[in-house]
């Protein structure tokens, strides 16, 4: 069985088209095998009554209404929760990685890996600070974890996987460091990409900054770790300071002067103990808020939802 998940959000002129090619799809793929669970993100459109129409249609579309918009990722976790299948694929809405590609991802999977992305054979014009947002974060998960994968949300998970990492019941969600915590075993397959159908993206470059930040912070000690090294290379610096205008001291004598040197180092040190307190409360922030159990999501409505989850 194949479960597909859908996080929609602005997207109600798309899903009938898109429903419509998955179940095309998936027949003959799975003997008739799969559900697609549509993850309805508090869009403001009118994208939860398209999904009721829809889901009186067809029993294997699966209609998860949340009570406000908690994210893409937030939502991908929902349908991973209700999801029953052997293998998972995750799609977005908007018809830019096609349907019709999904047999190739599992080709690729079932040539052992447990996670197959399907990487965009050519890349659709965006504007350059998309772009440039996109590679800063893929840049940070591969610096993360270490693999030379390019991440897209159009991936197949080995169900056995998903059922582990619903484990992470944390406020802070990025779907693929979770992944990348319980197997490398990652793969990776070219695949078609389309303009948007569409509407337009709502990854802003501030947004996928903010997403680089969460993995950073989330998943990395790496900016803790910078914050000290640098605390060590300006102790240093400062000590080595102290050493040359002592020796300078008591060598020949030093003139009431060095106003801009004054100045420059007493900026330049407290601007890095300013940036180094603000690492520590971004963690100490995220620690707060992960105890005080913020919930990844909270679900108003079901339809044809046949696996519970597990966090009602």
């Amino acid at each position: 069985m194949i479960s597909v998940v859908v996080p929609v959000y602005r997207s109600s002129g798309t899903l009938a088209e898109l429903t419509d090619r998955l179940r095309a799809t998936l027949d003959p793929l799975t003997s008739g095998a799969w559900e697609v669970i549509l993850v309805n993100d508090g869009s403001p459109d009118d994208s939860w009554a398209v999904i009721s129409r829809l889901c009186a249609t067809d029993a294997r579309l699966v209609g998860i209404n949340l009570m406000r918009n908690f994210g893409q990722h937030n939502a991908v976790m929902c349908g991973f929760a209700h999801a029953g299948g052997d293998y998972v694929v995750t799609l977005d809405d908007d018809l830019q990685n096609p349907p019709e590609e999904i047999p190739r991802l599992l080709n690729k999977l079932n040539e052992g890996f447990d996670v197959v992305y399907g990487t965009s054979i050519e890349t659709t014009r965006r504007s350059l600070f998309r772009n440039l947002g996109s590679q800063m974060v893929v840049g940070t998960f591969k610096r993360i974890f270490g693999v030379d994968i390019d991440i897209t949300t159009f991936r197949i998970i080995r169900g056995q996987v998903v059922r582990q990492i619903l484990s992470y019941q944390r406020s802070f969600t990025y779907v693929d460091g979770i992944i990348a915590w319980h197997t490398t075993n990652l793969g990776a397959t070219p695949v078609e990409h389309k303009p948007r159908a569409v509407g337009r993206s709502g990854y802003s470059l501030g947004k996928l900054l903010n997403l680089s930040i969460n993995l950073l912070t989330n998943f990395s000690l790496f900016p803790l770790r910078s914050a000290t090294l640098l605390g060590f290379a300006f102790s240093f610096f400062g000590f080595a300071m102290a050493a040359f205008f002592l020796a300078k001291k008591l060598i020949q004598d030093i003139p009431v002067s060095g106003f801009a040197t004054t100045i420059i180092a007493v900026t330049l040190l407290s601007g890095t103990q300013l940036l180094t307190v603000g690492v520590l409360g971004e963690y100490i922030g995220r620690i707060h808020i992960n105890i005080s159990n913020r919930p990844q999501y909270a679900v108003r409505e079901r339809l044809n939802a046949r696996t519970q989850d597990p966090a009602s």
